[in-house]
């Protein structure tokens, strides 16, 4: 693909008001670089406003610009557009996909079978617990985990796909630039290293409340169907879920408690008729037909490689970790343990709690596993 050929997708991309849905429309007219021909009485017979035509002739060199410093200042970022043998077929298939991709990491994570795992950013040590589980379990199968990023579920489903030595992927609500939330952003690398960030919006783009539906759409679209973990009445997960279903993707949903609040969404979302789903056998029967690479995984030399592999591994923040016991500690009493500042120990024992080694409970974190 040539500079002339990304630019006028991406001029046509960032036309103002015009969206992904105007964009397919004028997709089905002409190619972007026939249109950026166009006059501006042409431009106006095919529904544009004077604004949208304004933009056409005299687009945004500082945006594009930009966009083309970024694909340059890395050998793992990458631009794909809609027509691009690179980009995700199931991707293609949905109402308004996104014509252009950003996507720093390996391109390949994009075309793999994927299960979206998505719940509560404040996720309950159980509902943590089991995106980590079913993120593994998953992975061992030869299934790539797409998630968004956040806090809580997210993040736990990234983090256990990582630690199986499988691929991962996040989509996010702004640009490649600006990763948040920022406290995800070791995690975020680490997902760029073994599998791939993406984000339809500018690199320069900050997340606005605005984006996270849009990202929603994306996860659920790349994904043959999506694993809701915790979701409470009013969850950001439920528009996963209501996207997949318009997609017609699986929706699986892990039960919850009945007095659970953060379980209230997802149990109705087993009323409404999503498929209850105990372990990963549940999901994997269910998209069987689908599935057929997975008996190619050599399942039992990768868990052997990932044991090797942290068997060598050193334990991070070992000062911090050595003042964490069974019993609650609350983060400043680690801190006057350690003699290290607050802000430090909570970014610390994030990366810890990550990593599986401790919990956060009541009262504070207690320690876990290999930790």
């Amino acid at each position: 693909m040539n500079n002339a050929h990304l630019r006028a997708w991406l001029t046509l991309y960032f036309t103002p008001q015009l969206g992904p849905k105007g964009l397919s429309r004028l997709l089905t007219v002409d190619h972007p670089l026939h249109l950026l021909s166009y006059s501006a009485k042409q431009l106006m017979a095919l529904g544009l406003n004077s604004k949208q035509v304004d933009y056409l002739r005299h687009p945004s060199k500082t945006q594009l610009d930009t966009c083309f410093h970024w694909l340059e200042s890395g050998d793992d970022h990458h631009i794909i557009i809609r027509d691009d043998p690179n980009y995700p077929a199931l991707l293609q298939q949905i109402s308004a996909a996104p014509p252009v991709l950003f996507v720093k990491g390996k391109l390949k994570a994009l075309s793999q079978p994927q299960i979206g795992i998505v719940g509560s950013r404040n996720a309950s040590v159980d509902g943590r617990q089991s995106a980590g589980y079913f993120a593994r379990q998953l992975t061992a199968q030869g299934v790539t985990v797409t998630s968004g990023l956040a806090l809580g579920i997210d993040g736990y489903a990234h983090d256990g796909a990582l630690h199986a030595g499988g691929n991962t992927i996040a989509v996010l609500g702004a640009g490649l630039k600006h990763i948040y939330p920022a406290r995800h952003k070791g995690l975020a690398q680490r997902i760029a290293e073994q599998g791939a960030l993406v984000s339809e919006f500018h690199p320069d783009a900050k997340p606005i409340a605005a984006h996270f539906p849009r990202r929603n759409r994306i996860i659920s679209g790349l994904s043959l169907g999506v694993l809701v973990v915790e979701a409470a009445e009013r969850s950001g997960s439920l528009i996963t879920a209501r996207y997949a279903t318009e997609q017609n993707r699986e929706v699986f949903v892990v039960p919850g408690l009945i007095d659970n609040p953060l379980a209230r969404g997802s149990n109705q979302l087993i009323r409404q008729g999503a498929c209850l789903v105990q372990n990963v056998e549940d999901i994997l029967s269910e998209l069987n037909p689908l599935l057929n690479w997975a008996n190619k995984v050599e399942i039992p030399q990768q868990t052997l490689r990932f044991a090797e592999n942290e068997a060598k591994e050193e334990l991070p923040f070992p000062l911090l970790l050595a003042n964490v016991g069974n019993k609650p500690t609350p983060v400043d009493i680690l801190a006057d343990r350690t003699n290290i500042p607050v802000h430090e120990v909570m970014m610390q024992i994030l990366e810890l709690e990550l990593l599986g080694h401790v919990v956060a409970v009541s009262g504070g974190y207690i320690r876990k596993g290999r930790g």
